[in-house]
């Protein structure tokens, strides 16, 4: 048996060296997974939501009124962004996620508060998905003290020290607050992404590494038909998987499913198609399984973390916003929990499918535009 040498060990060190310069795209993702993973986790992911864009119905247009929203404007956790005419138009902008808040401001509140009674704010909160919206609704106590503090004056000053009004607060669509009406619904698109997008993006890679790409190659078929035939059975694949996942999710967890499983499975297959079609563009630029896995990685994890799926997604400062909604994860999250937590439909979910739907003919087309009809 031959003894130790640092020769040897030095030439075999500087082989692996040579080897490592040789495969950049390996040795990138190696060192970009990490760097993403401190920038997300140290900049991008926030628990303590603030801003939230918050709706308000003024029906007794007061100086007592125009004194809370002020309240809410200085409060950090509420940004008025619109002000509506109608209970049913705040409403309907809590059903389609445009605001996370809806205050109400009730007819004869100014009445009530200088007849010495003590009026009713109603406060209606996004409630699908808790973390959002815990923190903030846990200030609003604050409110009703501090709120018309300067406009007790007079006959009303002895109503200063204490709540001039109570606050009445509506958790919607989770009104217990349970976590697993949030994170299983979820789970849909997270697992979906991770395997759609792996299993599509090893299928090229592999098709050259066992040496049968020429089979292919010397098939007459477009890039488009090679696309189509190799995605569809995975299509099948993703609706066994979402089936299993909303089973588990009603009989299991308790998930309520209140809007149509029909509009859910319609909008799943456009978000399984998306998610083979980004596979298989990873497939054409790796040039083997381990960089087409190292791909899906670098993927996978901004499509957990910047959709609001672990986190909130409010709570995130813009330029991770700005991510977030280039990614399918994002919208498909917000299409799913909305049909099944507030029985969303089509015109509602809308604004989150036309996303998808650029997403799926950009990278489909990125895709046939890098598929090689060589081995060059």
């Amino acid at each position: 048996m031959r003894g130790f040498s640092f020769a040897r060990l030095f030439a075999i060190l500087m082989k692996e060296f040579i080897q490592m310069r040789r495969d950049r795209m390996t040795f990138a993702l190696m060192i970009g997974v990490p760097v993403m993973q401190l920038l997300l986790f140290g900049f991008a992911i926030n628990t303590d939501p603030r801003h939230l864009p918050t709706v308000v119905h003024i029906a007794d247009d007061s100086v007592y009124a125009r004194s809370i929203g002020a309240a809410l404007r200085n409060s950090e956790y509420f940004d008025i962004v619109a002000t509506a005419r109608t209970p049913q138009e705040a409403e309907r902008m809590l059903d389609e996620g445009d605001v996370a808040f809806a205050i109400t401001v009730p007819v004869n509140f100014a009445r009530d508060l200088v007849r010495g009674r003590t009026p009713q704010l109603l406060i209606q909160a996004d409630a699908s998905d808790p973390a959002a919206s815990s923190i903030a609704l846990a200030t609003i106590s604050e409110l009703a003290t501090s709120a018309l503090k300067d406009d007790l004056v007079g006959p009303l000053a002895s109503r200063a020290g204490k709540p001039a009004f109570t606050t009445i607060i509506q958790r919607r669509y989770n009104p217990e607050g349970i976590t697993q009406y949030n994170i299983v619904p979820g789970l849909i698109a997270v697992i979906l992404t991770m395997t759609m997008v792996m299993v599509t993006a090893m299928a090229m890679t592999r098709e050259r590494e066992k040496g049968t790409f020429e089979n292919l190659l010397a098939m007459p078929a477009s890039p488009f038909e090679v696309m189509i035939g190799k995605i569809t059975p995975y299509v099948v694949v993703g609706y066994i998987q979402a089936t299993l996942i909303l089973l588990g999710a009603r009989y299991v967890f308790g998930v309520p499913m209140i809007g149509s499983l029909t509009l859910l499975g319609a909008t799943g297959g456009l978000f399984i198609a998306a998610n083979l079609a980004l596979g298989f563009t990873f497939s054409t630029i790796a040039k083997n399984q381990l960089q087409a896995m190292q791909m899906t990685v670098f993927f996978l994890l901004p499509s957990i973390l910047l959709s609001g799926f672990m986190f909130p997604f409010r709570g995130m400062p813009n330029w991770a916003q700005w991510i977030g909604e280039t990614l399918p994860n994002t919208h498909f999250l917000r299409i799913v929990r909305g049909i099944l937590l507030k029985g969303n439909g089509p015109a509602e979910i809308w604004p989150n499918v036309w996303p998808l739907l650029i997403f799926l003919v950009v990278v489909g087309s990125v895709a046939l535009l890098r598929y090689r009809r060589t081995l060059d």
